[in-house]
């Protein structure tokens, strides 16, 4: 699996992500996107919960565009792994 973001260069997308296990009655969405502070730091925004909801929302600032970049890669490699599928229009 590939790199999502090089780099803060371009302005991301929100990478959005679903999980559906009708057996379970599960149907969860993830979003993760990269956000500039006023300071100049980077925001990695998290947002999950059971799709049709507002869900939750998690933030974390980074000093390096770098930092936030490799959270948000790690993030979705570990989604992945517990079956998230990005949404097709990524």
């Amino acid at each position: 699996m590939g790199r999502i973001l090089r780099s803060m260069t371009h302005t991301p997308l929100p990478l959005r992500m679903t999980r559906y296990d009708p057996a379970r009655n599960m149907a969860r969405f993830y979003a993760l996107s990269l956000e500039p502070t006023l300071f100049g730091e980077v925001m990695l925004v998290r947002n999950w919960g059971r799709i049709g909801t507002r869900g939750q929302v998690l933030t974390q600032t980074f000093a390096q565009a770098d930092e936030a970049t490799e959270a948000l890669n790690t993030l979705h490699r570990q989604k992945a792994r517990k079956g998230y599928r990005a949404l097709a229009s990524q």
